[in-house]
């Protein structure tokens, strides 16, 4: 079918490369492109052998002339970014230099301020329009299944969707008194911001950590969640008609919450450079070095996550309610893939995404979230490439 640059090569990278080189009829040729190549050598090691052919390269994805020297050495057919997103926007650069189709799993973020918006990429959408290439937008799990999956909902079972409650739940226990479960400077960025939901047309906006709620998740059981700001909430309350509320829940343990309360208390969750021994340095990025590397979790992670989405709205004049889930096994993943499950539910998508920009399913120039696609066949795909998903017309609804 084609070839695909994967740029990143952290732990949703090798998940996405696995399911790549499984799907080879379609990734007939990647390549691997980060700044530290032996990972990507490394991983090609690991995987070489199959009918994928598999190329690596060094790349700073900084640098917006060596990213489209490295687009035009290879001629992918898309650009699948799994970089961090501060580099989200020189990479969409340099596909537009290049007119090669982009995909990404999670918006943009200046290095210097955790702000989890759209717009700086939705205001490429005229050049990406003007260029004739698409770029898909959030194609992890959330974002990425959790639009799919309120797409899904408005296409089959709703004439329109009022609420929507999306629980990110991971039951999963690594042993470790703290860890993260992906990248942690961007994890805790995540975590540490200031909450808030849409409601009304407004952004309604709360502390930290401030409202909780208790749950009680298929195959995992009760646990303690709490409402974040998540980017896909700016682009559902536009694409989901009828939208009233939304909001974004993920679960915490306790541990997770008091080792981080104190990290915050003494300065380490900062993002501001301070001078140390001369040098400037950033808290976080040091405490990212201390941590234990993600990738290194699956080994020893246990337990399972249920992501999914609740909707409560009307079809026929009349009230409905559906809520459509995903449960992932994370030893299951670290057999097939070497990763557990935070970075399988993203990579797997990631993947997903790409094959359906590749060969022209999803074809839309411009750039666009991935609620704007129709549902269907990505829905078809989870079930195939590992997330199969489950469907209940009666839940229990969050308060």
């Amino acid at each position: 079918m084609g070839k695909a640059l994967i740029i990143g090569c952290g732990g949703v990278a090798g998940v996405a490369i696995h399911k790549c080189c499984q799907n080879s009829e379609v990734f007939e040729e990647i390549m691997i492109a980060s700044r530290t190549k032996s990972k990507c050598d490394a991983l090609k090691a690991k995987l070489d052998g199959g009918k994928t052919k598999i190329h690596t390269a060094q790349l700073d994805a900084d640098n917006v002339d060596e990213t489209i020297a490295l687009i035009n050495q290879f001629k992918p057919d898309v650009v699948l970014n799994l970089a961090l997103p501060y580099q989200d926007l020189t990479i969409m650069d340099a596909c537009l230099a290049t007119k090669t189709p982009y995909v990404d799993t999670a918006n943009y973020e200046p290095l210097d301020t955790a702000k989890f918006e759209y717009k700086w990429q939705w205001d490429y959408r005229e050049r990406f329009e003007k260029a004739g290439i698409t770029a898909l937008l959030g194609s992890g799990f959330d974002p990425g299944v959790t639009g799919v999956f309120s797409a899904y909902a408005q296409k089959h079972y709703f004439d329109e969707i009022n609420y929507i409650d999306i629980l990110d739940a991971n039951a999963g226990d690594h042993g470790y008194p703290f860890a993260t479960n992906f990248n942690p400077e961007i994890n805790i960025r995540e975590v540490t911001a200031k909450g808030s939901y849409w409601e009304n047309g407004d952004w309604v906006e709360t502390e930290p950590m401030e409202i909780k709620r208790v749950y009680d998740f298929p195959q995992i059981g009760e646990k303690d969640m709490y409402l974040l700001h998540h980017e896909e909430l700016e682009s559902l309350a536009l694409n989901i008609k009828g939208i009233k509320r939304i909001r974004f829940f993920m679960t915490f343990g306790q541990s997770y919450l008091t080792h981080l309360k104190c990290l915050e208390n003494v300065g380490m969750t900062s993002i501001k450079p301070i001078e140390f021994e001369g040098k400037q340095i950033v808290p976080l990025q040091f405490l990212k070095a201390v941590l234990p590397d993600p990738a290194s979790l699956g080994p020893r992670t246990k337990g399972k996550t249920n992501i999914g989405c609740i909707f409560q709205g009307v079809k026929d004049g009349k009230p409905r309610t559906y809520y459509v889930y995903n449960v992932c096994d994370h030893q299951e993943c670290y057999k097939e893939v070497e990763s557990q499950a935070i970075s399988y539910t993203t990579g797997v998508p990631a993947m997903i995404g790409a094959m359906l920009v590749m060969n022209g399913t999803w074809k839309k120039p411009g750039v666009h979230n991935i609620e704007e696609f129709d549902p269907d066949p990505f829905m078809e795909a989870l079930n195939k490439w590992g997330l199969p998903w489950v469907e209940d017309f009666n839940p229990v609804l969050v308060e």
